[in-house]
């Protein structure tokens, strides 16, 4: 008899090299449940919810450089998965998600759990198929395992339970091979009409983002030629802020006013590989040009002089041969004396001297900056977490930063550390955490003890959506929403069988760090730390300047003037 569809799911997925498939089981994925047991090489990781599996399989696939799976059961089950797919497809990430139906026969019918998956995961996928038919396998697994890998997205395979349970088609083979990328280089004319706008201008600054991940020798070697300041976006931190003597830092909301001033002060532009989607931060005076492999990406966010679509890696290898060495360094030099003075006033607030005897998150993040392995893997919770992150957490050519940098889902950070953990089991993997996007995921805290996951998650506790409270204070509103009330998220941890430790004081801190960071096996640090510390950007426009004002008068106005004094007490009083 021939293997029915799970099995050849099974069979298939083990020849491409899959080691796990994340989920939550269900009734419509008994008989890919019942194949994977049989087959014995695909392990199922179970999460207490879907989404933590889809966030997790993103972290496994951006460690790994290969495809992950994730799977949901029909219904809530696979809806579950929507919005960690989303930021896996916003991430760029090879991702199949098998969104497993009601029976074939039930669809239209208005069945229990009855959705419609193949129009629902559309937005967020390369490919989205739904197989009613025996006859449209092998070519619909195939097809989506590649167009996961050479798009770097989500591919989603719909599938009712019992299409699963039918024998596949007499002639079908197990045929399988790697698809490998091909180089994409932009025409010769813009090659040569690039050159000739680099040469030809004396001040011009990279913005580096994802897309320079495997060309970080080639960007510093035209960089060097043209005496480049290097910027990065939070997408090109990994790739670009080690081994970087042309790096003056981020830009953007969370970034370093070094970093924008370069952009704004430059004649050129160069822009590598980056979807930074902030308007407001591009030079206005600026030409700009921008190389990218996707064409959709170019002058998306910003009015461009010349736009090119190649792999940045290729590009450059044709660019450097074509570019004169300038001779005149005082721009790079003005943009590293800016940087170095604006990492010594980030470093002075990194500190654990407080007179008010409060934790600030810098001297926490700084702290797990200095005592992490050198290829530490970090996750960061989207909001203030990943501000601390892009600040404090130093990338060196070996660490690894992931994040929801442009989906900017909350709870991502703990899933992500588990998928991470799992696929690099000899690194220490260590999640940021907000308090609000810990809580929002917090059952997942179990997959931790029932993997023997060895991750270690760090809570920033200051009873508050921090980033939220911040933009609210920014735009003039007085605000009670924002404010949670945790419980002790170490006694939490502890009763689930991880180590949790919990630090009040500043003093007590480092000595906790170190022990946290040592202990061998699951761990979870929560730290009470200042609550209206704010995250100033490096371009105050005079609307926030007016909208803090109207906050601070709006807050004395309801009788709230002493939460003005602690906002004072916590980032004037050091």
């Amino acid at each position: 008899m021939n293997d029915n569809i799970a099995m050849y799911f099974a069979k298939l997925l083990a020849e491409v090299g899959i080691k796990r498939i994340w989920g939550i089981t269900g009734d419509s994925l008994n008989g890919l449940s019942d194949s994977l047991k049989k087959l014995g090489q695909i392990e199922w990781m179970g999460t207490r919810h879907e989404e933590t599996a889809a966030f997790a399989a993103g972290a496994d696939a951006k460690v790994s450089g290969k495809i992950a799976v994730c799977a949901g059961s029909s219904g809530p089950g696979n809806l579950h998965l929507i919005n960690g797919l989303f930021d896996c497809h916003r991430n760029g990430v090879p991702i199949l998600a098998i969104a497993s139906h009601i029976p074939s026969s039930e669809i239209g019918s208005g069945y229990f759990q009855e959705t419609h998956p193949e129009n629902l995961f559309k937005e967020c996928s390369v490919y989205c198929e739904l197989v009613s038919t025996p006859e449209q396998m092998p070519y619909i697994l195939e097809t989506a395992i590649r167009q996961a890998i050479l798009k770097k997205g989500v591919s989603v395979i719909v599938i009712p339970g019992d299409i699963l349970l039918r024998p596949m088609p007499k002639d079908a083979k197990y045929l399988w091979s790697e698809p490998r990328f091909p180089k994409v280089i932009p025409s010769s004319e813009d090659i040569n009409e690039l050159a000739k706008i680099l040469n030809d201008n004396q001040k011009v600054t990279f913005l580096c983002g994802a897309g320079c991940s495997d060309a970080h020798n080639e960007v510093m070697q035209l960089a060097k030629l043209l005496g480049a300041p290097v910027v990065h976006a939070l997408g090109g931190k990994d790739s670009m802020e080690g081994n970087n003597p042309n790096s003056v830092g981020m830009t953007g909301l969370i970034g370093y006013e070094s970093g924008y001033y370069a952009m704004e002060s430059s004649d050129v532009l160069l822009i590598l590989g980056s979807a930074f989607p902030y308007k407001a931060f591009y030079p206005q005076k600026a030409k700009i040009v921008q190389i990218d492999i996707k064409p959709e990406a170019l002058g998306r966010h910003t009015q461009i002089n010349l736009g090119m679509v190649g792999d940045i890696k290729s590009s450059l290898e044709l660019l450097v041969p074509k570019i004169k060495q300038k001779e005149n360094d005082t721009f790079l030099k003005s943009a590293l004396e800016h940087y170095k003075t604006t990492v010594e006033k980030f470093d002075k607030l990194a500190s654990g001297d407080s007179k008010e005897g409060l934790i600030h998150p810098q001297y926490l993040t700084k702290l797990l900056n200095t005592y992490a392995s050198d290829d530490a893997i970090f996750t960061c919770d989207v909001g203030t977490p990943t501000v601390w992150a892009a600040r404090y957490i130093s990338m060196n050519g070996k660490r690894k930063l992931i994040g929801s940098f442009s989906h900017g889902s909350m709870a991502n950070a703990l899933p992500q550390a588990i998928g991470a953990k799992v696929s690099s089991p000899e690194k220490q993997v260590i999640a940021l955490c907000g308090d609000g996007g810990f809580a929002m995921l917090m059952g997942d805290i179990l997959t931790l003890t029932q993997h023997n996951i060895k991750a270690k998650i760090v809570i920033y506790d200051n009873s508050s959506l921090g980033f939220v409270a911040m933009e609210m204070k920014a735009g003039g509103y007085w605000y009670d929403n924002t404010e949670l009330t945790n419980p002790d998220f170490a006694a939490i941890a502890n009763a689930a069988g991880i180590k949790g430790m919990r630090v009040e004081k500043p003093e007590d801190l480092e000595e906790r760090v170190k022990e946290f960071l040592a202990y061998d096996g699951a761990a979870l640090l929560d730290v009470t730390i200042a609550k209206q510390e704010l995250a100033m950007p490096p371009k105050i426009s005079f609307e926030n300047a007016k909208g803090f004002g109207i906050y601070m008068l709006r807050a004395i106005i309801n009788g709230k003037g002493d939460e003005l004094i602690e906002v004072a007490r916590e980032n004037l009083i050091r």
